[in-house]
């Protein structure tokens, strides 16, 4: 195969988007340029609205006693959220997955432990696209448990199923090592509408924060916009994208290594085009562009990620296998986890059937939000799909 480097321009491309150092200094300017008249009105209202965080701060205002008292719900309520942003991610997991919780959940609501509730849970968990083999396991381990335990209490058998459901799902638990070869050279793949380049921009703020410089490639240049996309993401993380108009994405991926390596990057990110299996001229390019990408870094690259949406059910196992064939994956991303996906289609990767190798999930996804992407956790995960808070 002909060599690819000569086709690239070196970094020529490339463009940082840094956040504006000018835009600070308009908003700070007008306020020196206040009359001294203008001058008190603030005071009080900064005084209100201090007053509904600092207690002391909340007699001040005696012309108005009223909203003294809705002051303080707001007083004790937002601390509470401000303090727990796991609860909160909980919360919204626990929403996402609602349409597997409720439908498992009150199957065990004022019920007789037997047979019957047997049955109902493993209908559950199968509609839940969890698949016969995964259901069929955890129920037949459900069975032995109560059986031994001698478990009469519907909200206990609930509790045993949790875990048996975590221990089932914790193979696929697993962190990204940061702490690797510099830079890590990650390649992420999956079809369209999955949320690819979206979990591109997400995880670009999650290295940064964790200290680790960032690079995106551009190599999505089949879709029309997802170059812009990809760019503007770069642009709200202050991260540098090379890309390249029309050009081919082996090239932009072998150029975003060389880069990254020469500047020390701590990841490099290649985002790549959106495909079906079927489309067999993507699968190819697919594949081209892991080996020019080996061609610029030998033992790169380190990861290879496949973006699925979580709504897609049973055809998410079809998507492992045909691009874990093609390219070898490393690691899952899970996206749309927003409250009509059904949840289960992690146990059935879990279970490893019908040829789909039981490949990690690093992250899960519940919405378009920067924090929306969280490590994947399966006590969590397993709790969160039983409607439980704890």
């Amino acid at each position: 195969m002909a060599p690819v480097s000569p086709a690239i321009p070196p970094v020529s491309a490339p463009a940082v988007f840094a956040a504006p150092p000018a835009a600070p200094a308009p908003v700070a300017a007008p306020t020196p340029v206040l009359a001294p008249a203008p001058a008190p009105a603030p005071e009080p209202a900064k005084s209100s609205w201090l007053s509904r965080f600092v207690p002391s701060a909340a007699p001040a205002p005696v012309p108005a006693p009223a909203p003294t008292p809705s002051a303080e719900p707001a007083t004790a309520s937002e601390p509470a959220a401000a303090e727990s942003p796991k609860a909160s991610w909980m919360t919204r997991l626990r929403n996402g997955l609602s349409k597997t919780g409720q439908s498992i959940t009150t199957l065990f609501i004022g019920v007789k432990v037997d047979e019957n509730l047997f049955d109902e849970l493993e209908t559950a968990l199968i509609m839940s696209d969890a698949g016969v083999e995964a259901a069929t396991s955890l129920l037949t381990a459900l069975r032995a448990r109560v059986k031994k335990e001698r478990i009469e209490d519907g909200e206990r058998v609930k509790v045993v199923l949790r875990e048996l459901i975590a221990a089932h799902l914790k193979p696929l638990e697993r962190t990204f090592d940061l702490s690797r070869s510099t830079p890590v050279v990650t390649m992420i793949t999956g079809v369209n509408g999955a949320g690819k380049t979206t979990s591109i921009g997400k995880l670009a703020r999650h290295f940064q924060q964790n200290g680790k410089p960032v690079l995106l490639a551009a190599g999505d240049t089949f879709r029309a916009a997802a170059r812009e996309q990809l760019v503007e993401w770069g642009r709200r993380n202050n991260v540098t994208v090379i890309a390249q108009d029309g050009g081919d994405p082996a090239a932009v991926a072998f150029d975003a290594v060389q880069s990254g390596r020469a500047r020390n990057m701590g990841v490099v990110m290649v985002d790549t085009a959106g495909r079906l299996p079927t489309q067999t001229h993507l699968m190819e390019e697919l594949k081209k562009i892991r080996r020019v990408i080996a061609k610029a870094d030998n033992t790169a690259p380190h990861e290879v990620l496949l973006v699925i949406d979580g709504n897609t059910g049973q055809n998410a196992l079809q998507q492992i296998k045909a691009f874990d064939d093609a390219i070898g994956l490393t690691g899952l991303i899970v996206t749309k986890l927003d409250g009509t996906a059904k949840g289960g289609i992690l146990a059935a990767v879990a279970a490893g059937r019908n040829g789909v190798r039981p490949v990690p999930v690093y992250w899960i996804g519940v919405g378009e939000g920067i924090d929306d992407l969280q490590p994947f956790v399966a006590d969590e995960f397993a709790g969160a799909l039983l409607g439980m808070t704890s």
